[in-house]
Parts: C-alpha cells; structure tokens; sequence
C-alpha cells in the first residue's frame, strides 16, 4: 500500500497509470534502480532509459500512487516561498539558477508531451499573484514590488498589473507571471510508463522495500517477499526517503495540505493559475470538465503533519474563501489531502546521498512536486552517468545553509515537542468510546497504544512508536490513518506503512482490549 490507500480521492485517480504492474520477486539486477514511482522516480527511470540505461522502477504501493497522486498541479517555476526569500537565504546567483532549472523542468515536461503525443490537457498559462484576503493595501504594494523586483533579477518573466477576476481583488496590485503551465500528471504519468517498457525498463508495484544495502560496487535492496535487486546505482524517490534516518529529515519538515474540486461554468474564470500571498497561502487552478463544465481546484489551509486533526474545518474555510471571490462555483465534486515536504532553503534535495557514491536521493518537493520531480530526471541522468549539471549544486544533498538556520530551529521544534509528549497522559481514557473511523492514543504504563476502530468497526491497537525514528504518530480522521509529525511517515488502521520515511509497520499491541481497559480503569 501506499498514499493511494488513505481515505479522500483526488480529481486525478480516477486514472490508474499502469493497474496491471507486477510485484516483484527472484534476483534481478540492473543499472539503476529507482525506489518511488512518482514524477520524481518516473521522469528519472524515463531520462535514464533514454540513454540506454536498465532500469528497475519498484513501488510499495501501485504506481504513482503516493503523493503525486494528491497533487495539484501547478506547473510554475516560482518559488513556492517567494524569489525573494530564496534571494536572501540562497543569494542571487543560486536563486537564478533554480529558476533557470525550474523553467528547464516544464520545458522537459512539454517536451515530453509533444513527443509522446500524450492527451493530459497541458497548457501553458499565466499565473496571479495577489494579496492576501485583509492584507493592509500598503502592505500589499510593498509585497508585490519586492517580488517583483526579485523576479526581474532572476530574470524570470513578471509584470505588474492591477485585479484578478476574483471578486473583491479587481483593483488589487497584483502580479502576472506568463508562460507558467500546467497538466493531469497521472494522465502524464501513464505515457511516461509507457515509454519506459518500450525502452526495456521494469517497473514493479505492491513491492515494499525492507532492506537496503550499499555495497563497494552499487547496491543491494530487498523487498518484502524475499526479493531481491542489485544495481550499479540507486535513487531513492519516496517523497521522504527511507534510506536517510536524520541527516536529510532533520533539514526538512512534513506538512499536511488540503484541495477541493468544484465545477464552475466554463468561462466564469480565465484559465490561469491563482495565489494569494497568506501564511499557509492558497491556490487555485482550473481543470477542463465535461460539457460547457470546468473543474475549479482550490487549496491550501496547510499545517505541520500530525499536529491538527481538524481537516473538515480545513476544508470549509477553503470552501468558504473560495465562495467569497467566486460567487458562480457549483457544486464540490471531490476533497483531498496531500503531504509537502518544506525545506529549510526553499530548495530540493537531488542528488548523491550524503556519504554515499551509489545512492541518489530526490526530496523536499517545498511544494513544487511536479518541477522537481521532472527536474530531478534532468539532473540525475547527468550525475549517474558521470556528466557535469549546471544545477547541481543548487540542489545538492549535502548542502549546509547558515542563513537557513532559524528555518533550521523552527522545522526541528515538532520533533522535540513529539518526543516531549511521551511523559505527558495520552488522548483516550478508554476504548470504549472510539466510534468507527475514530482514534487517538492511550496510555498503557510506561508505553502508550495507537488505537483505532477502523470503518469497519474493527479494533486496531498498535504501539504508538512510529518505526522510522521512535516519534510519537497521531490520528489523521480525514485520511483514516497515522501521521508521524518528526519525518512524515503514514501508517493505516492496521499498521501497515502508507508512507515512508519509515520502512517497517507499527508493531501490534500484545494484550487484549479488555486487558488493556482493566488496565486504564485500575489507574
């Protein structure tokens, strides 16, 4: 299993890239295998097969099923954060760099479109810039001309106008970026697929990988059911990498994020990408529905994983900030969540794994999954086979930031808090409250227990130690699942991994429920 198995459905999954991937099994070898089949371990499976490479693709899950799945698929190479807070942690020339490689990113994606001939409704588009809903009008103006200055420095393709067709911000100061795109990735995703089997790869789903082993001359990975891949090269792509335990995680937070999708007459708003400049901001983007209907997709309402467990309200002031500015938007048609992974730099990590020559990693998407995931198959086919990459060292794994060092404390404050919760009481006096879909932790003695009942109405009790780093995990109602707030990992009702950093499930409790009430109501 994997993200595909939590509980909301995005607008996307409708598609199932390749539904008949087999898992794996036996001892293949090859060089290169790619562990994560998201637009990060896809683009780079598709740019190495390109060159002649062998490559194996494996899954815990089905493909493309984890957090690409959950996207929205802003295709716009400005930073997530802002060009002018990556100017000042990064500089200038770093700065105009990543813009350069997050431009060359939609272009690879473009590219591919065309020569594929894949039908995923890309299009390149402007995208808006405009203040924050209350924003003071002066303090608006001082934003856009910082970012705007920002951009023309990089170079990247601004200009300042006035009002979005956003009821209330027709005469805001805003900006407009042209040539900005965007697409279905799934839809994406599949022709990639699909170029990479004519092209001789592999790809293997359902397969989770239990172990995994650098060797003098590449690596050795296993997989659940005793299978096993050798490979001169390995690139680990699952959203949060399950081969790193602190050095890259300790540089990078998890956070939660939420979309709706509603129809809207088609015509009623230009097909453009939308954000505002809140902390945590919101998005909105169009998708071509059926008939004379478009899908309006609108986000945002992010917060630290594990740390809320309050998503229907998350997603009703979504609901309710995007009513306000369209007055025509129809009904809801479906509600997700997804998970980002915020670094410290604003920047990904692509490349060699620290202390390693055989192992890549690809993470910290800072809310730009799609272009860096496109981005890292352009930078990785270089460094594996030993050509230079202008960009490198923009996204260089290794990488120390001194400017980003009250990001560094800020991002690191979770993880202190979570392992602080131990000595404090859990959530649940007793078990006999938890509803179906309902869970929460209690403590057992010196340990506590992951309770749940699942929509079944099944009893689920596991120790409430996530497997990756020994973080506490919390109760996630809108996805029905566990979320560790250190790292990122997701676990189902049963225990069962959903998302990595972590490797193994949690471990089930050994006593009965009823031993377990006797317990709490002799204290």
């Amino acid at each position: 299993m994997n993200a595909r198995g939590e509980q909301t459905r995005s607008l996307w999954m409708k598609v199932d890239v390749y539904p008949d991937a087999p898992k794996f099994s036996g001892k293949k070898s090859c060089n290169t295998v790619i562990i994560g089949s998201g637009i990060a371990g896809l683009s780079v499976a598709h740019e190495l097969a390109s060159i002649g490479e062998r490559v194996i693709v494996i899954d815990r899950g089905s493909i493309a099923g984890g957090m690409t799945s959950r996207t929205t698929a802003h295709l716009a190479p400005i930073c997530d954060d802002g060009l002018s807070a990556l100017i000042n942690l990064r500089g200038e020339e770093t700065a105009r760099l990543f813009q350069e490689s997050q431009e060359a990113a939609v272009a690879r994606i473009e590219e591919n479109v065309a020569e594929l001939k894949i039908d995923c409704n890309f299009r390149r588009l402007d995208a808006f810039l405009f203040p924050a809903m209350g924003l003071d009008p002066k303090e608006a103006r001082d934003q856009r001309r910082e970012e705007f200055n920002a951009a023309r420095k990089l170079g990247a393709p601004v200009e300042l106008v006035t009002g979005v067709p956003l009821k209330g911000f027709e005469k805001a100061p805003v900006l407009r970026y042209p040539n900005q795109a965007t697409f279905h990735p799934l839809r994406y995703l599949r022709s990639l697929v699909s170029a990479i089997r004519v092209r001789g790869g592999l790809i293997f789903a359902d397969s989770p990988v239990v172990a995994f082993e650098e060797l003098p001359d590449g690596v050795r990975i296993s997989t659940e059911n005793g299978g096993v891949i050798e490979a001169a090269a390995a690139v680990v792509a699952t959203n949060s990498p399950i081969n790193d335990r602190f050095q890259l995680h300790t540089k990078m937070s998890p956070y939660r994020t939420y979309a709706m999708a509603f129809t809207l007459p088609r015509g009623d708003l230009p097909d453009a990408l939308f954000w505002d400049t809140g902390d945590p901001y919101h998005y909105v983007r169009m998708n071509p529905g059926p008939g004379s209907i478009d899908y309006l997709i609108a986000g945002g309402a992010d917060h630290k994983s594990g740390e809320a467990d309050d998503g229907d309200i998350r997603f009703e002031a979504i609901e309710a900030w995007i009513r306000q500015l369209v007055p025509t938007l129809g009904k809801e048609v479906t509600r997700w969540s997804g998970q980002v992974l915020d670094t410290i730099d604003y920047c990904a990590f692509i490349g060699p794994n620290p202390g390693s020559k055989s192992v890549y990693v690809v993470t910290g998407d800072s809310g730009q999954g799609m272009t860096h995931g496109a981005l890292s198959g352009l930078l990785l086919k270089d460094l594996i086979s030993g050509q230079e990459n202008r960009w490198a060292t923009v996204y260089e794994p290794s990488r120390k930031t001194p400017s980003g060092v009250i990001n560094y404390v800020r991002e690191n404050v979770s993880a202190v808090k979570n392992l602080a919760a131990y000595l404090l009481p859990g959530e649940l006096k007793s078990l006999d409250a938890l509803a179906p879909g309902q869970g929460g932790i209690l403590r057992n003695g010196l340990s506590k227990i992951a309770a749940c009942r699942d929509t079944a109405g099944k009893l689920q009790l596991h120790s409430a130690v996530c497997t990756h780093s020994g973080c506490e995990v919390a109760w996630n109602s809108t996805e029905q699942c566990w979320d560790c707030s250190c790292h990122g990992s997701h676990f189902a009702p049963d225990g069962t991994v959903l998302n990595g950093p972590a490797v193994d499930p949690l471990r089930p409790v050994d006593a009965s429920a009823g031993e377990i009430d006797a317990l709490t109501r002799a204290r």
